[in-house]
């Protein structure tokens, strides 16, 4: 089912008070059996978990996955709701602390830290290709940016890949983001600060979208990305039509406290691909469908 324009730009991790308002009056209604109103509520919020899920673990499959195990924890505690936050911060904590407890390695990872991609990178070999041929191969070219911007992420360690995605890829300010993480305002701002100069120093030094003077050029590895398998250019993960940008469905005013010379970094991962359509219309589609939902969703 696609996801409407009105529920992409309901950005949860921008102040909205008339969001925060609708979501406490639809769990009110969840709450005393509304099984249309949990609809509306995992339809609103699932676009971002899942989206942000797969910027986590940088894999569709795991992503729905961690998307699925979170929406069940998110609303089988929905009685636990105190109010004292607003939904989106409480809801992301529960995201938050299963994704720090997962212990399941992404099954993607091709490499686990910035010094083995280098090295991965470096290795592989350059074929250069005539501007005919890159306007041709446009979307393999953009399928391979998009796979080594996910693996530097996966670089990060878990916390510090959280924290950057919440505050530069959605553009979260440091009230919500320090929210979420349960860390304070200015212990937030130095993980961001150390995550981002992490990422920034890899890419200052290996990728040629950053530094024109690096060799490193998306077009060139695609030769070597296809024969080895690496991108399947019949089966485009990035690029598929119902997807969008990051940057196309989050509000353009990111707080970036960041460098100037940081700033490239974080766009180009703001232009990671966004999925706005789903095959089923909510991952909870087959509990809702039973008749005691309710019970197995434990909201009796």
């Amino acid at each position: 089912m696609a996801i409407t324009e009105t529920q992409v730009k309901i950005n949860p991790f921008k102040v909205q008070l008339d969001s925060e308002e609708s979501d406490k009056k639809l769990i009110q209604e969840v709450l005393t059996g509304s099984k249309n109103s949990l609809t509306k509520l995992v339809e609103r919020h699932q676009p971002f978990i899942y989206n942000f899920a797969w910027k986590l673990t940088g894999n569709s499959s795991d992503a729905e996955d961690l998307t699925q195990d979170a929406l069940i924890k998110i609303v089988s505690n929905l009685k636990t709701f105190k109010q004292e936050s607003s939904f989106q911060t409480w809801a992301y904590r529960i995201v938050k602390n299963h994704f720090l407890n997962e212990q399941t390695k992404p099954s993607n990872v091709f490499a686990s830290s910035f010094e083995e991609l280098g090295i991965l990178l470096d290795k592989a070999p350059d074929t250069n290709l005539t501007e005919d041929e890159k306007l041709i191969q446009a979307e393999t070219i953009r399928e391979v940016r998009l796979q080594c911007l996910s693996g530097m992420l996966l670089c990060l360690t878990k916390e510090q890949r959280m924290i950057y995605i919440i505050g530069d890829v959605f553009g979260a300010d440091h009230n919500v983001g320090s929210d979420i993480m349960e860390i304070s305002k200015d212990n937030y701002r130095m993980k961001l600060s150390k995550a981002r100069k992490d990422l920034y120093s890899f890419m200052q030094n290996k990728c040629g979208l950053v530094n024109k003077s690096n060799p490193c050029r998306c077009h060139k590895k695609v030769t070597y990305a296809s024969e080895k398998g690496i991108i399947d250019a019949k089966n485009l993960l990035f690029n598929k039509k119902e997807y969008s940008t990051f940057r196309e469905q989050l509000e353009p005013d990111a707080n970036f406290l960041v460098d100037d010379s940081e700033i490239k970094s974080a766009e180009l991962h703001q232009n990671h691909s966004f999925k706005t359509h789903f095959d089923k219309k909510n991952f909870l589609v087959d509990i809702l469908a039973s008749a005691d939902w309710q019970t197995r969703l434990n909201l009796t």
